[in-house]
């Protein structure tokens, strides 16, 4: 769906809806679409200039104001619907909270491996996160039908919040236990970092415990979405 017209756009910001891309009138200079600019970087999203011909040609004439987005219509669930789905099978907790993760590729390919393993839901920031666009859906062959998807303004107080819940919370980062080591069959979320930086150092310390995935060969840095995949699988292998 593509919206235009600076209100309209910001307003999809807030209301948390995930831009695919945003155009902005090539040479226009205006604070307001400066702000856009600079709010559509901080979450992630491709940013594209045009000539006024494309903008006019996409909005069909409409009053644009040099800047139009491709919106997703992705019906995001709450943390607790994630908790009721987990009751409804009467099963423990399993929920996965992506602290920044902003390819994404590397999303939806968690969201695949979270539905084929048993995970009740995925947890995004609002903020520095990729949502789930047209791409992450495609990558996830389907699982995004099937996976509930929450939107939080902070992970840290979402992990707070877990913990009071009697949730164990660990970190997938480096420096800790391997994965078999770490009783997963309790109530449990894990937590994955971003591709570049990881897991947040304030993030990590609130967690419960680190897990550590083995490595043995040179590279010694494995994709955010295969370390989550492999995580999910023990912790699926432990539940029986």
């Amino acid at each position: 769906m593509l919206i235009y017209g600076r209100n309209p756009v910001r307003e999809a910001f807030r209301a948390g809806k995930t831009a695919e891309k945003i155009f902005f009138l090539k040479g226009e200079r205006d604070a307001r679409l400066s702000a856009l600019f600079s709010e559509a970087k901080e979450k992630g999203v491709p940013v594209e200039y045009v000539e006024r011909g494309v903008l006019d040609r996409m909005t069909e004439g409409g009053n644009h104001q040099g800047v139009a987005a491709r919106v997703t219509d992705f019906a995001y669930s709450s943390l607790e619907d994630i908790f009721a789905c987990a009751e409804e099978r009467g099963e423990k907790l399993l929920i996965v909270l992506l602290d920044g993760i902003t390819d994404p590729h590397n999303f939806g390919a968690i969201v695949r491996s979270a539905e084929c393993f048993g995970a009740h839901g995925i947890v995004i920031p609002s903020r520095r996160s990729v949502g789930v666009t047209e791409t992450v859906v495609k990558v996830a062959s389907g699982a995004t039908e099937h996976m509930r998807i929450a939107k939080v303004t902070n992970i840290n107080d979402t992990i707070r919040e877990l913990k009071e819940r009697n949730v164990w919370v660990y970190a997938c980062d480096f420096g800790g236990k391997p994965p078999k080591c770490a009783d997963l069959k309790d109530n449990t979320a894990l937590v994955v970092g971003s591709e570049g930086t990881g897991v947040h150092r304030l993030t990590r310390e609130l967690c419960d415990g680190v897990v550590t995935i083995p490595e043995y060969g040179k590279i010694n840095s494995l994709n955010a979405s295969v370390a989550a995949g492999i995580v999910l699988y023990e912790t699926a292998r432990q539940r029986g």
